[in-house]
C-alpha cells in the first residue's frame, strides 16, 4: 500500500458498490484520511446502499459513516440516457454493430451455427477458454462457458485484444442466471463497448422480466444502456411491418 500511494494526491476510484470494493475501501479509507489524500469515487447507489448484500452491509456501516461524515456526496444522475440519442452518421462505432438474434436468425445475419469441427480452445490470461467456433477475427462461446464459468474481466480483456467480433450463443434471461453469472455479464458488455468489440448475442433479451426498481436492475442499468445500442432485427422487423400496415389502412 506505501509503494502504491506514494507520492500520490488523488486516488479515483470508478464504479465502487460490492463486496469487493467496500472491503478494499474499508481498509484504505483511514489511511487515505490519515495521509490526506483526496478520494474521488463513482457508484450507481448512495453510501448507505453501499454493499448492499444484506450479509454484509452491517460489516460496512462504520465506513459509511466515515463517508458521510468526510466526504461530499454529489448525485449526477439525470433524466437522459446519452447512449440512447441518436449520434451522427459519421461517428462510427463497432460495438453498436452487434446485434440480439434469436435461435434460428444466426443464418440471416451471416453467422452459420458452428460446426463439429470448429471447436478449439483459445488461450487467455495464462489458461484456455472453450470456445465453440474461432473464425479469423471472430470467436463464438456458449453463455454457460463464458458468464457460468470461471472467468474474469482479465479474461474478457484478452479476447477482445485478439478479436473483433465476439458472439455470445444460449444468452438467458438474466433474472434466471446466477449472481455471479449476472456481474460477468455485465463485465463482458463493459469490455465490449469500451474496447470497441462488435459483440452478438444469441438468445433471451437478457433483460426480460427484470422488475422496474429492483435491485437486481439497478446492478444492470449501464449494461441495459449499452445493450440498447445491440440492433434487435425482431423488434426492427415488427416495427417496419407495423409503418406499412399502417401506410396500407391511410391509403386504403
Amino acid at each position: 500500500m506505501d509503494e502504491l500511494l506514494d507520492g500520490c494526491r488523488i486516488l479515483v476510484f470508478d464504479e465502487f458498490h460490492d463486496a469487493g470494493d467496500a472491503m478494499l475501501v474499508a481498509r484504505l479509507f483511514r489511511t487515505l484520511l490519515e495521509r490526506r489524500i483526496t478520494l474521488v469515487t463513482t457508484s450507481n447507489y448512495p453510501p448507505t446502499g453501499l454493499m448492499p448484500d444484506p450479509l454484509y452491509h452491517h460489516l460496512f456501516e462504520p465506513t459509511i459513516a466515515l463517508i458521510e461524515e468526510r466526504m461530499d456526496v454529489l448525485d449526477v444522475s439525470g433524466p437522459v440516457d446519452f447512449r440512447r440519442e441518436p449520434r451522427p452518421q459519421e461517428v462510427s462505432q463497432r460495438f453498436a454493430t452487434g446485434a440480439l438474434l434469436r435461435p434460428g436468425q444466426e443464418g440471416a445475419a451471416g453467422l452459420p451455427p458452428p460446426g463439429p469441427g470448429e471447436a478449439a480452445p483459445v488461450a487467455v490470461h495464462h489458461r484456455d477458454l472453450p470456445a465453440r467456433a474461432v473464425r479469423d477475427d471472430l470467436v463464438w462461446f456458449g453463455f454457460e462457458e463464458l458468464c457460468e464459468g470461471r472467468t474474469a474481466v482479465p479474461d474478457y480483456l484478452a479476447l477482445a485484444e485478439r478479436f473483433p467480433t465476439l458472439v455470445l450463443a444460449d444468452v438467458p434471461a438474466l433474472v434466471a442466471a446466477t449472481r455471479d453469472a449476472r456481474q460477468r455479464f455485465a463485465n463482458l458488455v463493459d469490455v465490449c463497448c469500451d474496447r470497441d468489440v462488435r459483440l452478438v448475442l444469441i438468445g433471451t433479451d437478457p433483460m426480460t422480466g427484470l422488475a422496474p426498481g429492483s435491485p437486481i436492475q439497478r446492478d444492470l442499468d449501464r449494461t441495459a444502456s449499452r445493450l440498447a445500442l445491440l440492433r434487435h432485427p425482431e423488434a426492427e422487423s415488427a416495427a417496419v411491418e407495423s409503418a406499412a400496415a399502417e401506410s396500407a389502412a391511410a391509403t386504403g
